[in-house]
């Protein structure tokens, strides 16, 4: 038996030969399982099928699934104008479709964190990619008479969706090791961006497309379902810990209240953990309404007219601002990548410092946006360009470092309630919130195009300061990082 240095005990701890491999070192178990087996000659669709289940094929498909799974979600922030004039809704009113999403999302992820760190993963993932596709694609439906019913299905989907970004990123963790691991958790986290740039698109190109915006609503759900399926039948189920457990293999897990108490005192893990939630009140935030924010300022500047009730509403700003989304989250990724490759070298803390380098600087662009939007949509865009692309840097590193330092078969748990939190203190309530500050601004004072746009702006100032904070925590994050990590590799 084998003592943890929190108190908890962890049975049945042996050693084991590594196996080496191109993406790193594999477990003999992980090596001989059936699902890995190389192809019998003379059989190619078989031996097709079977190169499919390589470790670099499932990071694929599992990449794949999370760019679905944020595309969906933001598809919405895409249509929003158009959601607000067809349910007749307020800032806050409309604003409430992200946050219930987001409740929902978090109040299920602890449950799927349990979950993935005991039963079948690729399963659970599944089944939550097919539950959330059915969801959105029968909300698509929904009269206007029934707005609440929309709100719930929001609420219905962020179910769903908790189990994909709960659990999929432990089974990259399982599959690779080292730099490796960084570099397919790096494309994995590209989809958060990327994906979300594609649901502002899709969502505006399949409404000018069918001429109605419920058609943003019934594209994604067919890819998930097709995403589903491939999870299925070629990612495999790694043992949980093979790639990374040199001197050992951890046989049997602790109980989830150890699991809990240990997390609560990873200080890099806390840390880290609020630092997430301070991108994602940001992220949130700015999803939900820097399009409508440039639309108002384009109707300020007398270059766009106010969105009229008979028709669909003007998609330029959603698709421009998709398109920035994608390439800001490609560029941030390989940059976060690249740069803390190259600062590994100089020092220890490399990841947490990148992160807090960039989020500080995010604050300063992201400032600036608000500075220049009333008077050039172009220096706006400018902004968010430098702005995002700086914020997005830290989202693989961010689930880097958890890699770093918790023992892998509590991983499942840690991604959960990191997210959880993250959602918790952030884009759970930024959206509504912002909606909430910028129509209490409106109803201060004589209501006007200038003061509507204004007011959003005041309101979306909030994000640079949250985002300041959040550069703080991941100072503090670099100084227990490495005590949690040689703590971790101990364990």
């Amino acid at each position: 038996m084998c003592v943890e240095s929190d108190g908890c005990e962890i049975e049945g701890c042996s050693s084991s030969d590594e196996v080496h491999t191109l993406s790193g070192s594999m477990s003999p178990a992980l090596k001989s399982s059936p699902d890995l087996h190389p192809c019998k000659p003379g059989h190619k669709v078989h031996a097709a099928l079977l190169r499919c289940r390589s470790p670099a094929a499932a990071a694929g498909i599992l990449t794949f699934g999370n760019i679905l799974n944020y595309m969906d979600r933001y598809t919405v922030a895409g249509v929003v104008q158009d959601i607000q004039k067809h349910f007749d809704k307020t800032d806050s009113g409309v604003g409430l479709l992200q946050t219930v999403f987001i409740c929902s999302f978090m109040v299920a992820a602890p449950i799927f964190g349990y979950l993935g760190d005991r039963f079948n993963r690729k399963v659970i993932l599944s089944c939550g990619i097919f539950f959330w596709s059915i969801v959105t694609l029968l909300s698509s439906f929904i009269s206007k008479e029934y707005y609440w019913l929309f709100v719930l299905s929001r609420g219905l989907v962020g179910i769903g969706e908790s189990s994909y970004s709960s659990i999929s990123p432990t089974i990259i963790g399982d599959l690779f090791t080292n730099n490796s691991r960084t570099m397919m958790l790096s494309v994995f986290y590209l989809a958060i961006p990327l994906g979300s740039g594609l649901g502002y698109i899709l969502g505006s190109s399949a409404k000018v497309a069918a001429g109605d915006w419920h058609w943003a609503l019934r594209v994604s759900p067919m890819l998930g379902i097709t995403a589903g399926t491939l999870i299925l039948v070629f990612v495999p189920e790694p043992k949980r810990g093979s790639a990374d457990q040199r001197g050992g293999r951890i046989r049997t897990r602790t109980s989830w209240c150890c699991d809990m108490k240990a997390l609560a005192k990873n200080r890099s893990y806390v840390f880290s953990s609020l630092a997430s939630a301070a991108v994602s009140f940001a992220t949130g935030a700015f999803g939900m309404w820097i399009p409508s924010y440039l639309t108002r300022a384009q109707e300020v500047q007398k270059t766009a007219m106010p969105c009229d009730k008979n028709e669909i509403c003007n998609s330029t700003d959603s698709m421009i601002f998709g398109a920035i989304t994608c390439v800001t989250g490609l560029l941030g990724v390989v940059i976060g990548a690249a740069t803390t490759r190259l600062c590994r070298q100089k020092t220890e803390r490399a990841d947490p410092l990148v992160c807090a380098v960039s989020m500080l600087g995010s604050a300063i662009f992201i400032c600036l946006i608000f500075v220049v939007a009333k008077k050039s949509i172009i220096g706006a865009y400018v902004c968010i360009f430098i702005g995002e692309t700086l914020l997005f840097l830290n989202w693989a590193i961010t689930a880097d470092i958890l890699m770093f330092v918790v023992i892998p078969t509590r991983r499942a748990t840690a991604v959960a309630f990191q997210g959880f939190i993250s959602h918790l203190l952030g884009d759970a309530g930024s959206p509504y919130l912002i909606g909430l500050i910028s129509d209490s601004l409106q109803e201060s004072y004589a209501t006007s195009t200038l003061w509507k746009f204004l007011s959003l702006g005041y309101a979306l100032m909030l994000c640079p300061f949250i985002i300041v904070l959040g550069g703080m925590f991941f100072l503090a994050t670099a100084l227990f990082f490495l005590d949690d990590r040689e703590k971790a590799e101990n364990q």
